[in-house]
């Protein structure tokens, strides 16, 4: 049949969108199999887990190979510059110019509330199409909606961004906070504040966990994927823990892959007992602090916590 128009509806032969969708090139990974261009994507987790700072890992890697907008509603310039420094040497990370970041200025004082979050989107929209950059990352939801927690007040902030990146092809991954949960629970769709219904706009969502088999780790779960495969479900978390280089970059440092289950157990004080003994064991028999924490899938700082205890 040929393509015809009702309304809003535009209507071909099934095959016929498959051979016009075939002209185009299939979406390219912007990080990992997690997000893809022309995708908008969410980042979710409680707080002080390093939603933030896995945000920058991530834009950091993509603006090696394309232009990043990274738009950042948490940091003062100040916050920025100390979480990229080495206090110790002052030495300081160096960014690919291609990286972009963007906060308020001075003129969001003046901006009436009820047009406060159309004018950051309307703000977000001639940045990106000014300096030309069709990636871009918002830190975070609840900054630009206030009602971010409220399905029905996020979903029209969401619909406004799903017609952006329909609109000029962009790739928009968007952080947003979790309310508390128990550890005992692993992470699902319904974890992301503003229910499930919030995250049916999303074309792909992944998230940061807490380990509850050590403080200082987190892992990162595919919640949500629609153009590549889901590699990073419960059975393949990507374990990580949070480390400052000497040259006073701040990533998420990969360990391995485990299961979400793993993490999620209480330890008793036994289980304790054998991790530290068995951290002690290796550090006699030469092995590094790094190579114990990858060894044993646990932090480097628990690592160093424990055989400072033991004056090793």
């Amino acid at each position: 049949m040929n393509e015809c128009h009702f309304g809003l509806l535009q209507i071909k032969d099934a095959n016929e969108w498959i051979e016009d969708a075939l002209m185009r090139p299939d979406p390219v990974a912007l990080w990992k199999s997690l997000w893809y261009e022309e995708e908008i994507c969410c980042l979710f987790a409680d707080s002080n887990l390093g939603k933030s700072v896995y945000a920058c890992n991530i834009a950091n890697e993509i603006s090696k190979t394309r232009p990043v907008l990274y738009c950042d509603f948490e940091l003062t310039d100040k916050q920025f510059q100390i979480r990229f420094t080495n206090t110790q040497t002052q030495k300081r990370y160096g960014f690919n110019p291609n990286f972009k970041r963007a906060e308020l200025s001075d003129a969001a004082n003046y901006c009436e509330p009820c047009n406060f979050e159309e004018a950051v989107i309307k703000s977000i929209e001639d940045t990106a199409l000014g300096l030309n950059i069709k990636t871009i990352i918002i830190d975070n939801l609840t900054w630009i909606c206030n009602s971010s927690d409220n399905g029905d007040a996020a979903g029209i902030l969401m619909a406004r961004l799903v017609q952006l990146k329909k609109n000029h092809g962009w790739s928009i991954l968007v952080i947003a906070h979790t309310p508390k949960r128990s550890l005992r629970n692993p992470i699902d769709q319904n974890t992301l504040a503003g229910s499930k219904k919030l995250m049916n706009f999303f074309d792909s969502a992944f998230a940061i966990g807490r380990s509850a088999k050590d403080e200082n780790l987190r892992y990162i779960k595919q919640i949500k994927c629609r153009s590549g495969a889901f590699e990073y479900g419960e059975d393949n978390v990507i374990v990580a823990d949070i480390v400052k280089e000497p040259n006073g970059y701040l990533h998420f440092n990969e360990i391995g892959h485990d299961r979400e289950a793993h993490h999620l157990r209480e330890k008793d004080d036994k289980e304790i007992n054998l991790i530290n003994n068995k951290i002690v064991e290796l550090r006699r028999n030469g092995k590094t602090f790094r190579d114990i924490a990858s060894e044993l899938g646990i932090s480097l700082a628990k690592v160093q916590r424990c055989l400072t205890k033991a004056n090793l």
